[in-house]
């Protein structure tokens, strides 16, 4: 089965693709098939994810997949949230449609989005945050019937950066039960315990039950 990825972040499509690889299913993102992103405008994670979904659904005729995630942080009331992708508003130019180019802008992005954070936290005691994904799957894009599924990612924020790997908050995002940071996990472990993990997991279920997948 086809399934459109409403999103054009490479590193969340390999992740996807990996999470969901028990059903074969052959992931796609949007952008290979000149889809643009959607407008993201709610507060929200489940009502951005289902708006995603629809509209690469209505754009494609396929079945569509889009995730919702971000950083909870608990002292600055659950911010920034919905807004994590752009939580620090900086001028990348352009959009540039290559994938080197789209790549380069995201990781500019996410040092000026982990910047800003370290500035709202300094000196705070309380450094508890969550990471959160929402998954919402449709069939088309007037599926009466989404499929929806959460997960959440327990942790704290470090003072400092640790680790190279991973995308957005992850050198910043601490685990105390793993004793790393998210961008020090290597792939197979964060696929084991992560949010969108726990949010696949349970997409898993759904589509084997509802869509008779597998």
């Amino acid at each position: 089965m086809k399934l459109v990825l409403a999103s054009n972040n490479a590193k969340k499509l390999v992740e996807l693709q990996a999470l969901l690889a028990p059903l074969a299913l052959d992931i796609v993102a949007q952008g290979t098939l000149g889809v643009e992103e959607a407008e993201e405008p709610h507060h929200t994670f489940i009502e951005n994810a289902l708006a995603k979904a629809r509209h690469a659904a209505a754009r494609t005729g396929c079945a569509a997949i889009a995730d919702d995630s971000g950083l909870c942080v608990a002292a600055l009331g659950g911010a920034p949230g919905v807004a994590s992708a752009h939580y620090a508003h900086i001028d990348v130019g352009p959009v540039d449609p290559a994938p080197g180019g789209r790549e380069a802008q995201r990781h500019a992005q996410d040092a000026a989005n982990n910047a800003l954070l370290l500035r709202e936290l300094a000196g705070a005691a309380d450094r508890r945050a969550r990471y959160v994904s929402v998954l919402v799957a449709l069939r088309s894009a007037d599926d009466p019937e989404p499929l929806v599924a959460v997960g959440r990612w327990e942790g704290e924020v470090l003072v400092a950066p640790r680790g190279a790997g991973g995308f957005g908050y992850d050198p910043l995002m601490f685990i105390p039960a793993l004793g790393r940071s998210v961008a020090e996990l290597d792939a197979a472990t964060k696929n084991a315990h992560s949010h969108r993990a726990v949010a696949a997991d349970q997409m898993l279920a759904l589509m084997r039950a509802s869509w008779r997948l597998g």
